[in-house]
């Protein structure tokens, strides 16, 4: 067993060094479930097969130690050299395979279970939801908020509240679904979204934006137009480059690619059923809904509402909208 928990970690070893090099991509919810079954396998195997046995073969050093002495007695020696206790010790401790097994499934089920249905660690990569987000920031994500889903397939089980227009929502981007983005809802199922000459449109009526001082943007080192933007009732920050405008010609397709109408000034969408448009709030500065298309319920990981660290500044700390 232990020559077998060798080969295994090697492996895991191996798993990790190539998708830290990116030789290949790697599903953290699917290696985090095969770490709980395969420890809890351990874990099993040690509660009703390998502990019973040191035991037993502990309980038969002791009986063994008794009878020995006990023939030393009625030999008239009463001083006998070794102590049990300490044979006993060593035959009872697990060995350094069981320990980083079964020992740690406790652990992992815990971080599992709380990872796949509480609360989600995620960090920011880009600069696409500036100034809401920094890149850097260390986000906690409400995995339950939008419903209860399996881990790994990701299949609602249990239905909760519906993605609403301005929530800040992680999801599996629709092109690779092995990578997450996070952007803010915009379109729910039944709006029109149209985003032209740098202004936003819902359902007909433009969005209401108040200006803010210009925000300097370190990403970019330059100095940007900063609103506040209300949708329904979020209000939130955004950013506008009036020095630049996205050039929003998409010719590739993607699901629903007919609900879309692509000219000069911008993009016009309406939302299908059972999907989201989304949006960064750097909006000259985000590769999202206008370039590739709506998302599908089933893609959606969570709701985004607290930024739990950045190293680069701790005063980042807080919730956010």
């Amino acid at each position: 067993m232990s020559s077998l928990t060798g080969l295994l970690y090697g492996g895991l070893l191996v798993y990790l060094g190539g998708w830290y090099l990116g030789k290949w991509t790697g599903n953290f919810s699917l290696l985090l479930l095969i770490l709980t079954v395969v420890t809890f396998g351990y874990w099993l195997a040690e509660r009703f097969v390998f502990a019973p046995r040191r035991l037993g073969a502990a309980q038969t050093l002791e009986q063994q130690d008794a009878v020995r002495r006990k023939d030393l007695a009625r030999q008239g020696i009463t001083k006998v050299d070794g102590d049990v206790n300490d044979a006993k010790q060593a035959v009872l401790a697990q060995p350094w395979w069981l320990d980083w097994t079964a020992g740690l499934f406790p652990v992992i089920l815990i971080v599992f279970l709380l990872r796949s249905f509480l609360f989600e660690p995620f960090k920011i990569p880009s600069g696409s939801m500036i100034p809401t987000l920094m890149v850097g920031d260390l986000i906690l994500v409400n995995k339950y908020h939008y419903g209860v889903r399996l881990p790994v397939i990701n299949k609602k089980i249990i239905e909760n509240n519906e993605p609403r227009r301005g929530d800040v929502m992680v999801f599996r981007y629709p092109k690779d679904t092995s990578i997450d983005y996070i952007k803010r809802v915009v379109g729910v199922p039944g709006d029109e979204v149209s985003y032209r000459n740098q202004q936003l449109y819902l359902n007909g009526q433009l969005v209401s934006t108040s200006p803010l001082p210009d925000f300097f943007n370190e990403e970019s080192l330059h100095v940007e137009k900063q609103y506040v933007e209300k949708l329904g009732d979020v209000e939130h920050r955004i950013l506008v480059d009036r020095s630049r405008q996205l050039y929003l010609q998409v010719n590739e397709s993607f699901p629903f690619r007919e609900n879309c109408r692509y000219s000069a000034e911008g993009v016009t969408c309406k939302v299908p059923a059972g999907h989201y448009f989304m949006m960064g709030d750097n909006r000259d500065n985000s590769q999202d809904s206008r370039f590739w298309g709506f998302v599908p319920d089933q893609n959606i990981v969570g709701k985004a509402f607290f930024v739990w660290m950045n190293f680069s500044d701790p005063k980042r700390i807080g919730s956010f909208r």
